[in-house]
């Protein structure tokens, strides 16, 4: 939920509530469909339907539609080709989907009553996991035991190995962590400030007095942040896809 809100009694924290829309309890697991899985199935069926509809008719002159899809899709195969190179590109469906997922579910938070599902850190935890899950299995699979090179730098003097290999671990067990806290703790972040900022200005309109002059400056910062999370929202499934792409390189290449 992003800009105005219709009541300011609704504290900020309301809108990451994860509520149940269908209940299923099956063998004492709860296997609810909530919001939150509603919204993520939502992303999925935009992200499929915009690149179906933009590939349906391969026009050789393209429509706008399908310009932003091959736009998009270039983009994505120029990050992976960059931190990655060619041989990345064998990963290039893992991180186009990753990256339009995060995209679609960050700007469907920017629609008012929608829910974020990447302000939850449970999602951005098992994106995280499951990329770092990749790099693992990848690198041992395709490295061997030579894997463990990522802990040691080649070209380094021998003593210095006894304080850079245990640096080295704990950057590598901290990524999940880092790569699942940025993008959570931005959305988040900026959806509370949204949400402040439109309270401020409901508030000052009803308060009266000195509110009518708080109404305008709040409702003006609203916007502002509205432009500002638009682009944070691209930022974030920027950030996320290529540092996915940089640790994918680390499995492809361990000794660099």
């Amino acid at each position: 939920m992003t800009f105005l809100m219709p009541s300011a009694a609704i504290d900020p924290i309301h809108q990451f509530q994860v509520s149940k829309w269908l209940e299923l309890n099956i063998g004492g697991v709860d296997l609810s469909f909530t919001n939150a899985s509603g919204f993520m199935l939502l992303g999925v069926v935009l992200t499929i339907a915009f690149f179906g509809v933009a590939a349906s008719k391969g026009l050789l002159v393209p429509s706008r539609l399908q310009s932003m899809a091959e736009i998009g899709y270039g983009f994505v195969a120029d990050m992976v080709r960059g931190a990655a190179g060619e041989e990345g590109l064998k990963f290039f469906p893992f991180v186009f989907t990753l990256f339009f997922f995060i995209f679609f579910a960050n700007m469907i938070g920017m629609v008012p009553y929608a829910f974020t599902t990447t302000s939850h850190i449970i999602v951005t935890g098992a994106l995280a996991l499951l990329v770092i899950s990749i790099v693992i299995g990848y690198g041992f699979y395709k490295n061997g035991l030579k894997f463990l090179k990522l802990f040691a730098p080649s070209g380094a003097p021998w003593p210095i190995y006894i304080i850079l290999i245990p640096i080295e671990i704990i950057s590598f067990v901290a990524r999940p962590l880092t790569l699942s806290l940025r993008l959570f703790a931005n959305m988040l972040a900026g959806h509370i400030m949204l949400k402040l900022f439109a309270g401020f200005a409901v508030v000052g309109l009803t308060a009266g007095g000195i509110g009518y002059l708080v109404a305008p400056l709040a409702f003006g910062m609203g916007v502002a942040l509205n432009a500002l999370e638009l682009l944070v929202a691209g930022l974030q499934a920027y950030v996320f896809a290529i540092l996915t792409c940089v640790y994918i390189n680390d499995a492809l290449h361990p000794s660099h």
